[in-house]
């Protein structure tokens, strides 16, 4: 009976799993690591043996609760953090693409293709409030040589590679600028919002 269970809570997540990828957006960043990468060196150290209540990789029995409320929520809550578990697992560079790569290696034990995008994450900040909470403590000022909000001339040789890069720069960090600008349980969808309300701003700027 117990087998039987199991068997039918692993076609669950497997469908889950598949179910997913129709729930999905493009990841902005170009070398992302693989699932079997990212639980290796960040998530194993507590999914590997269950430490914290850590759901254990590939045991169907600590997943079928969490999979049940869709692999966005265990995005989600992977990014963000919870309980007992710094967001992104405490390594703040981490994409979300990677951060769905490890959720589904995780949940299949190693036997799911990796994701070409990440799970969608439910944004729960605008790209005005972003900015307003973190970015703005240097983009408004130009602190340690931040681009200006509105100004053209400093934006320019920044928006040559795409606003993507913008957001890859801001997710792993670049220069004097943390990953993630230092608010470790932003989404790369928040980030890129934030992106995207900053660029919006030199419209209207004088050359």
């Amino acid at each position: 009976m117990i087998k039987k269970r199991l068997k039918f809570t692993q076609s669950i997540l497997a469908s889950c799993l598949v179910m997913g990828a129709a729930f999905v957006s493009q990841s902005t960043l170009a070398a992302d690591r693989t699932g079997k990468e990212v639980v290796d060196s960040v998530c194993g150290g507590c999914h590997a043996s269950g430490k914290d209540g850590a759901p254990r990789i590939g045991n169907a029995a600590d997943w079928s609760k969490r999979a049940t409320q869709g692999l966005d929520k265990l995005a989600q809550n992977a990014i963000t953090g919870v309980r007992k578990m710094p967001s992104h697992g405490g390594q703040v560079s981490l994409s979300d693409l990677e951060m769905s790569r490890a959720i589904a290696y995780m949940i299949s034990g190693g036997n799911s293709v990796d994701p070409n995008k990440a799970y969608n994450v439910a944004k729960t900040r605008t790209g005005e409030q972003v900015v307003n909470e973190v970015c703005g403590n240097c983009h408004v000022s130009g602190k340690d040589g931040a681009p200006v909000i509105g100004n053209m001339d400093a934006w320019k040789p920044r928006l040559k590679e795409g606003v993507d890069r913008l957001v890859a720069s801001a997710v792993k960090g670049h220069n004097h600028m943390p990953a993630r600008g230092g608010m470790s349980n932003l989404s790369d969808a928040e980030i890129k919002d934030a992106v995207t309300f900053m660029v919006a701003k030199i419209g209207g700027a004088k050359k």
